[in-house]
């Protein structure tokens, strides 16, 4: 048993821009975001994809209309969220520090691990529900990670 994954983090945002933690905040691409969507679409085989699904955030939805719309319906999921940074959303980026938050929540929030719980449901739906099948995802950097975690069996550390 095996899905393809072709994995894309969404546009860059503004608030990327602004250096900022946009965790489980919606969070609005940028004009540059736009760009590189629209840019993407020009370089995959649309046609190789089965199916697209994104997070249910808006700037991960927003990435996969720019690039899949004209491809098929795209499904949308919270389990390949980013880390739920907790206090910490919407704050200035350089105090979110995965590396101290593998096992340890961000206040109010949740670590790597429990991120790393969500993809691998995740996975385990893609696989029982799309079964060869090649799957695109637009998500975000914990998802990512997360997935290399689950896929290429490597810690957190390594991933990081």
């Amino acid at each position: 048993m095996a899905v393809k994954i072709i994995y894309f983090v969404h546009g860059t945002t503004t608030d990327n821009i602004e250096h900022k933690a946009t965790g489980w905040m919606p969070g609005e691409l940028s004009e540059k975001g736009i760009k590189q969507s629209i840019e993407l679409k020009k370089q995959i085989k649309l046609d190789e994809i089965d199916l697209v699904i994104s997070s249910d955030l808006k700037r991960a939805i927003d990435s996969a209309q720019y690039v899949f719309k004209d491809l098929k319906e795209i499904l949308h999921d919270k389990r390949i969220r980013e880390c739920n940074y907790g206090d910490l959303n919407g704050q200035d980026s350089y105090l979110v520090k995965y590396e101290e938050h593998i096992e340890s929540p961000f206040p109010n929030g949740e670590s790597l691990k429990d991120v790393e719980k969500r993809l691998r449901d995740f996975c385990a739906f893609l696989l029982e529900n799309y079964n060869e099948k090649t799957v695109a995802l637009v998500a975000h950097k914990a998802s990512q990670l997360a997935l290399d975690v689950i896929t290429k069996n490597i810690t957190w550390e390594q991933a990081i």
